[in-house]
């Protein structure tokens, strides 16, 4: 059987630090989707097309890597993709927390589907799209802590 994993998020906009935990999973899995999970409860500052844009251009020499978009229970959407694993990213203790309680609400949903958690690196550690995007309504450069292709689309656009 493949090793399937959805790495669930809003990717808005996707980070260095979003980097660091999809290219460190590369040799745990077979594929890997990356899901841009639609969130009624946020207001999303860049659209789901550039978002699923500035994935594909950064993953597109890597054949293990694909992206979609979706809407609803994550579950679902490992079912359509037929991934067989969640992968999340966690900073803090106060993420696992958190992460743990979805993890255990996905395998009461779905028990053939396992959560994975990786660590990112301590560089990362404060690197938060929410973080990102105050720096960038705010006027400031945030283009340290954002992939190549975000940073020129960014620069395009202004």
């Amino acid at each position: 059987m493949q090793r399937i994993a959805l790495f669930p998020g809003t990717f808005d906009p996707i980070t260095i630090g979003h980097l660091d935990i999809i290219n460190r999973s590369l040799r745990l899995f077979d594929k890997l989707f990356i899901g841009i999970g639609r969130n009624v409860n946020k207001t999303a500052m860049f659209s789901e097309e550039q978002r699923l844009q500035w994935i594909k251009e950064i993953f597109k020499d890597e054949d293990k890597v694909d992206a979609v978009i979706y809407e609803g229970l994550t579950v679902d959407c490992c079912r359509k993709v037929n991934a067989n694993f969640i992968l999340r990213g966690i900073r803090y203790v106060s993420d696992f927390e958190y992460e743990k309680a979805i993890a255990d609400m996905n395998r009461s949903l779905s028990p053939e589907i396992e959560s994975i958690f990786l660590t990112c690196l301590p560089q990362y550690t404060s690197v938060a799209s929410t973080l990102v995007r105050d720096v960038l309504r705010n006027g400031g450069d945030a283009s340290q802590f954002l992939p190549e292709p975000v940073v020129r689309s960014l620069r395009r656009a202004n």
